[in-house]
């Protein structure tokens, strides 16, 4: 049996715990698959450098709306595929080589671990290890439906047709057809991607709607966009899948009964399928019952808002958790906060002696508030706090502010027609409770407002106490703001 002070379940949000103030410890790392986690090697960066191409293609292919004649003439995949991923696996290398070989008081355990009790782990060779402190940040994982005729073991298996977002980004050339099966930001992403790039994309949906956890006008006027360049089919389901004789699958489908009279498409044949219907939390795979750890329905560890994980509803001495197996926010810049403050009373604890010693008075707290997010799609979504049906439920007597991207002048130059954006207040603290924007670069233009709410600022302050550059995109914010009707 082999003890450390300090221990660390996987490597991505979870791979900055350990810094210099750890040097005098013995530490130890435990991580299975790729050092990074999901956001470096298959999540948000990679995906982010395939939409940047997939959306000059799309760019190209069409400008006759600015006046211009360009043509899309294909995509050279594997030199997008190898331009992403030669970044992204020096960078993987490189932080396992830092933590395997360079740091004398860190051991890497490269395998799957999970709990026997809670402070002891046995790894999937049987080695037995226990630690003073562990911090769990072993992430979440692609969910895999129940299909006739999909072996689960065939999801991601090397050579097969069927993906999750594991794996699609480095398969070795562009499919000509693509089955993406969700409605949701992974499913969204991934469509645009393909359908940019060339491919012949279908998208699979069981309900009425795109992005259905978005605010609901978002939703409906993101559909409305999406649907009118992209193949999308709506109220349908997977009912089986078969592999033919040329390693395609050829895909039959049935009515979800939740779009009144939805067409069934006939079987369609595809190159690839991706199964992206969203992400559970890895709390059964690292066995956290077994250590007695509060699991939440969702699959989420129990977490204090000081990132203590719970058992009977206590803090479980010395244990911390992080990330997407414990957070409301499957987003890593979420994720990334979680474990600064899991750090922070992670030291707290150790600076205190035995664990659970740390006075709650002494430990950080974390925050939920204005979690912004963003679809990297076409078009772009954005969004931070509340729904507008969400603040309505709390009571709150709320104003509603809109501006269309085609009512400033840099809209007019992008020649928009969908794009918008939205903004929700009190009308008695004239605070700004969410914020919505669907259009060209909604991720960066949103800041302003996600700033506002972080610091408690008044929409009508935002909206005149400053100088918004003219005629640049933000002016859609600053017009969404003052057509707040604070009365």
């Amino acid at each position: 049996m082999t003890h450390f002070d300090v221990l660390v379940i996987g490597t991505g949000s979870g791979n900055s715990i350990l810094d210099d103030r750890f040097a005098h410890l013995r530490v130890a790392i435990a991580e299975p698959h790729l050092f990074g986690g999901t956001c470096l090697n298959a999540g948000c960066i990679p995906t982010k450098m395939y939409v940047h191409p997939a959306s000059v293609a799309q760019q190209a292919a069409d400008s006759s709306d600015l006046g211009l004649s360009t043509r899309y003439l294909g995509a050279d995949w594997p030199a997008i595929r190898d331009r992403v991923f030669a970044r992204i696996d020096e960078i993987e290398a490189s932080g396992r080589h830092y933590r395997t070989h360079e740091l004398e008081n860190t051991t890497v355990i490269p395998e799957h671990v999970r709990f026997t009790g809670p402070h002891s782990l046995v790894t999937d060779s049987g080695g037995e290890i226990t630690a003073d402190r562990i911090v769990i940040a072993a992430g979440a994982h692609p969910d895999v439906p129940n299909i006739p005729g999909l072996d689960p073991a065939a999801v991601d298996a090397p050579g097969s047709p069927f993906h999750t977002s594991r794996t699609i980004m480095r398969v070795d050339d562009l499919p000509e057809s693509v089955l993406i099966v969700g409605s949701g930001y992974i499913a969204m992403e991934f469509a645009h991607i393909f359908t940019g790039l060339g491919a012949r994309t279908t998208t699979a949906v069981r309900g009425p709607r795109l992005l259905g956890a978005q605010d609901d006008e978002v939703s409906a006027r993101f559909t409305e966009a999406f649907a009118a360049d992209h193949d999308v089919r709506f109220g349908i389901e997977v009912s089986c899948v078969d592999i033919t004789e040329d390693g395609k699958v050829r895909v039959e489908f049935a009515a979800t009964g939740r779009v009144e009279d939805a067409p069934v498409p006939e079987p369609l044949t595809v190159d690839r399928v991706l199964l992206a219907l969203g992400r559970t939390p890895s709390s059964q795979g690292i066995d956290a019952a077994a250590a007695g750890i509060d699991v939440l329905p969702d699959a989420r560890v129990s977490v204090d808002r000081h990132q203590r994980v719970l058992a009977d509803g206590a803090p479980l001495p010395g244990v911390f958790a992080l990330g997407d197996i414990c957070s409301p926010h499957q987003l890593k810049h979420v994720a990334n906060h979680e474990a600064t403050i899991a750090q922070k009373n992670l030291l707290a604890d150790i600076a205190a002696g035995a664990p659970g010693a740390a006075h709650e008075n002494d430990l950080a707290i974390v925050r939920h508030d204005a979690v912004p997010a963003a679809v990297f799609t076409s078009p772009q979504v954005a969004t931070v706090g509340m729904t507008e049906e969400e603040a309505r439920a709390t009571g709150a007597d709320v104003v509603v502010g809109r501006r269309d991207y085609g009512g400033v002048a840099y809209g007019w130059a992008l020649e928009d027609t969908t794009g918008f954006a939205k903004v929700i207040a009190d009308r008695s603290s004239r605070r700004i409770l969410g914020a919505h924007i669907m259009g060209p670069e909604a991720s960066m233009i949103i800041q302003p407002l996600i700033q506002a709410m972080a610091f408690g600022q008044r929409a009508d302050e935002v909206a005149t106490g400053q100088y918004w550059i003219h005629p640049a995109l933000p002016e859609v914010v600053e017009n969404a703001l003052l057509d707040l009707d604070f009365g």
